[in-house]
């Protein structure tokens, strides 16, 4: 296994990448990567400064022949998504990534590698130590907490930055230069109940759903992959509904923008019972991993004994809330009509969870079309509320309106034609990018978001390809040289 990354080109930024896989920095636990990229900035001489939510600022000045530029904010955010495969032992808060060359991909061991959005915090650092770009003035802005709320973004001051160009560096397909993204929200319901002590001659089974690929459940939500919360809970209202089965506790998915890729249950059943129900899951499986054999073709549904437990969930209450989660809306609503392609509306049914008399159920909602986006919500909140649930909407953040006359935008797309002998694709994302809430800070900025090519972000199967880290720097490099006058 390959793990020398500080071997590729271009040097300058697979030696910071390689850097950023040693700090670990899964959301909310940011804080040894803001002390690293403060430091960095200080020790290259630069202005530096982190603002009271830790989002971290750095200015250089622009080389000479280059003051009369546009000021350009080249921004990234610094926390990554911490998913694992379960039978990889590792912890985000103190482990490094085990980044590896595979051909032309860099990958990693068993976990998400943080290419998102490590690379466009690669390339920043890359730019702001460099003696010999041409560029004007440049400011870094690296933000925080972007995957698990966006706090960073949301809590970025007015006045701070001085650019008139944004340039986020985000995005996940070489070629493609992004004018647009979709807006989200999140809806969370609880059921709160008095558990029931198990009656004698039950047996308890462990339900495990498995395998599956998971992603990014904005940008893979078009994919219809197997989402683990949905499959598990098929399975357990068909055994509720066959064999009275009895839920103890649940448990999928872990954060609210990955497609869940796992789910474990704990059921009871009467012991005369056992053999007709390991019989309908394994048949249960055949059927589920026949629909799912070319997206999913690892799935996994398995029941093993298992310790008998104390208490369960009330059948009343049980039939409510797996009969909700059925009833929830999960994956692609509605596509763009005006972008081929484009997914506007969807939801992804993220995290459920219960036992201890609480019962959780997470979705995130997504919807390029702010109008659509509440009306999803709308549906959400009432088939929890039918339920009997208590439904919270919080955490909505704008998306990003295409502005077609944008300056930038006809800068890169020269350059690029320049470059590459061919136009790059202009698109708008299905997912949560920062430039909508920034935009909403600072109303002057023009926008573009591009990256290198990323596989299955926000999945343990995350990679970069290497050849368009390659033309994502070097066409970085070109548009810093040509951004327009003041």
């Amino acid at each position: 296994m390959n793990k020398d990354l500080n071997a590729l080109t271009p040097h300058e930024l697979w030696k910071n990448f390689h850097a950023l896989t040693t700090i670990p920095r899964p959301s909310k636990k940011e804080a040894r990567i803001i002390e690293f990229i403060k430091e960095f900035g200080l020790k290259n001489g630069l202005e530096t400064m982190v603002d009271e939510i830790g989002n971290v600022i750095i200015r250089k000045p622009a080389t000479p022949g280059m003051e009369n530029r546009k000021g350009v904010i080249l921004q990234s955010h610094l926390d990554m998504v911490p998913q694992k495969n379960s039978d990889k032992v590792h912890d985000f808060e103190n482990d490094p990534i085990e980044a590896y060359i595979d051909g032309d991909w860099v990958k990693a061991n068993g976990t998400t590698l943080g290419a998102d959005n490590g690379m466009g915090v690669a390339a920043t650092l890359a730019v702001l130590e460099s003696k010999n770009l041409v560029h004007g003035p440049v400011e870094g802005l690296f933000t925080i907490d972007e995957e698990t709320g966006m706090a960073g973004a949301m809590n970025l001051k007015p006045g701070v930055l001085k650019g008139d160009i944004l340039l986020n560096m985000d995005s996940e397909d070489e070629g493609e230069l992004y004018v647009g993204c979709a807006g989200g929200l999140d809806a969370s319901s609880a059921f709160i109940y008095s558990e029931e002590p198990v009656k004698t001659g039950l047996t308890a089974f462990r339900i495990a759903v498995t395998g599956l690929k998971g992603g990014h459940s904005g940008i893979d939500i078009n994919l219809y992959k197997g989402n683990a919360n949905k499959i598990m809970n098929r399975l357990l209202f068909q055994a509720t509904e066959t064999f009275h089965i009895r839920l103890a506790t649940l448990e999928g998915g872990s954060l609210r923008n990955a497609i869940p890729r796992e789910a474990f249950a704990v059921i009871v059943i009467e012991e005369k019972k056992s053999a007709e129900f390991l019989k309908m899951v394994s048949e249960f499986e055949k059927i589920v991993k026949n629909e799912y054999s070319t997206i999913d073709p690892d799935l996994k549904i398995t029941a093993t004994t298992s310790e008998i437990p104390a208490r369960v969930m009330p059948a009343d209450t049980q039939l409510k809330f797996l009969r909700a989660i059925y009833s929830c809306p999960n994956g692609v609503i509605r596509m763009s009509s005006d972008m081929p392609g484009l997914t506007e509306t969807s939801t992804n049914l993220a995290i459920v969870k219960a036992g201890n008399g609480k019962a959780e159920v997470h979705s995130l909602l997504r919807s390029s079309v702010d109008s659509a986006k509440d009306d999803l919500a709308a549906m959400v909140k009432s088939v929890f509320d039918l339920a009997g649930a208590d439904t919270k909407l919080s955490g909505a953040y704008p998306g990003w309106k295409p502005n077609p006359s944008s300056a930038i935008l006809k800068t890169m797309i020269s350059v690029y034609e320049n470059m590459y002998g061919k136009t790059p694709e202009i698109k708008a994302i299905h997912a949560g990018l920062e430039c909508g809430i920034l935009g909403g800070v600072y109303p002057n900025w023009d926008m573009i978001s591009f990256g290198p090519t990323i596989r299955f972000p926000h999945s343990p199967d995350e990679k970069v390809n290497i050849p368009t880290v390659q033309k994502f720097w070097d066409y970085l490099v070109e548009t810093l040289k040509n951004i327009p006058v003041k």
